[in-house]
């Protein structure tokens, strides 16, 4: 291992790392960033390098040395079935390097442009108003998981995709049980069968008369070019229904909480609602719910602060950590509106989440129906008390009782 990290081969890092509280980032992160801030980690299967500093993490996403492909030898695994459900599925844009990934994502772009989603917010307000709609109407508390974090971006990205929103509660049962740390090798990989199952189904129906939906304009698309793939299809409705949703529900449930427990931010953005994007872009640099990182594979050697990372070694980059990084942001460890800018909570380069658009609209529209129509609403229990989801990578809560 490399001199300049501190660490013998024996000093491995164990990761994931433990959190201290649910939506703070191990304090270990700090320490790792001054004295070896690309190390090796101790992960379910292999030896990766994590790497925590800002400036590191940011060139190693734009680096096309490091590949995205989950296939490759050395991809680091982070939980068991991860490799089999990988490799029982075609590849989706995610697990793709140049020029495939090229190709692959110029078809979707504009389905998540700054025109198309647009366009799509008053359906987001109507989404987001029924789900107040529906909560105003019960007695005692209401989980905000249950009426509002799961069912908001469910039926977004179900109005996306062209799936009948009746199937919603069957398909976020499934994709938040595929990435609990504690399910199994083999019940992992069959809640991935059952999603590529399903929407083959809805696909084949879509493929007679392609409908005004994502998935049925990428059937003509890829027609009239000559270039359409059923199972490539499967794979990339797959990858946008899971990606879709769980990401922003998270999001959305750790937001709220923050925002209910801080009585003097509510309040501000209550009475400025032009402060809401930055609140948004503070969020989503404060949480960073994808807290295991991004994973990548290097193609050849490549030198990462000061660090040589040799041809087939895996590597985490750690957003969380570089989000937190002092040498960036001016207080890391406080929620300040305004110092969100640049951070990499959708990752950066090439593979930058291509729905960053959409999810920063759903959930600033959430926040602002919230503080519109129930600023009365409170915390039922403690901030500390709620309950963090044991997730393969993407943070949240389990439960979010609110009383007004």
């Amino acid at each position: 291992m490399a001199e300049s990290t501190g660490l013998t081969e024996n000093a491995v890092v164990p990761f994931p790392l433990a959190s201290p509280w649910p939506f703070a980032p191990p304090g270990e992160y700090l320490r790792l960033q001054d004295t070896a801030p690309v190390c090796p980690v101790k992960t379910y299967e292999g030896q990766p390098w994590l790497v925590t500093r800002y400036a590191d993490v940011r060139a190693a996403l734009a680096d096309h040395r490091f590949s995205s492909d989950l296939r490759r030898d050395g991809y680091p695994v982070l939980a068991p079935g991860q490799r089999e459900a990988v490799a029982s599925m075609p590849p989706t844009m995610a697990g793709m390097d140049a020029p495939e990934h090229t190709v692959a994502r110029r078809r979707i772009q504009d389905e998540f442009g700054t025109a198309r989603v647009r366009a799509m917010e008053p359906d987001i307000q109507r989404i987001v108003d029924a789900a107040f709609d529906a909560i105003e109407t019960a007695d005692g508390p209401v989980d905000l998981v249950k009426a509002l974090a799961l069912p908001v971006p469910s039926a977004v990205i179900c109005l996306v995709l062209g799936i009948p929103y009746a199937d919603h509660d069957w398909f976020n049962g499934r994709t938040t049980a595929a990435f609990r740390r504690e399910t199994s090798a083999a019940d992992r990989l069959g809640i991935f069968t059952e999603l590529t199952s399903y929407l083959d189904r809805l696909i084949g129906e879509k493929e007679a008369d392609p409908p005004d939906d994502l998935l049925g304009r990428q059937i003509r698309l890829l027609r009239e070019a000559g270039e359409y793939d059923h199972g490539e299809l499967v794979s990339l409705a797959n990858l946008l229904l899971i990606a879709g949703h769980e990401t922003t529900a998270g999001m959305i449930t750790v937001s709220v909480a923050q925002l209910l427990d801080d009585d003097e931010l509510r309040h501000e953005l209550a009475q400025d609602p032009t402060r809401i994007p930055g609140a948004v872009e503070e969020f989503l640099r404060y949480f960073t719910i994808a807290q295991q990182g991004l994973l990548r594979v290097a193609r050849e050697d490549v030198v990462v602060g000061g660090v040589t990372i040799r041809s087939g070694e895996g590597v985490v980059l750690s957003v969380q950590a570089a989000n937190r990084d002092p040498r960036v942001f001016s207080e890391p460890g406080e929620l300040r509106i305004g110092q969100g800018r640049g951070h990499l909570a959708f990752g950066h380069g090439a593979h930058q989440c291509v729905g960053a658009k959409l999810a920063r609209t759903e959930l600033r529209i959430v926040l602002e129906t919230l503080l519109r129509r129930r600023p009365d609403f409170r915390l039922a229990a403690p901030i500390e008390h709620l309950s963090c989801k044991e997730s393969i990578n993407v943070c949240g809560l389990e439960e979010l009782p609110v009383v007004w």
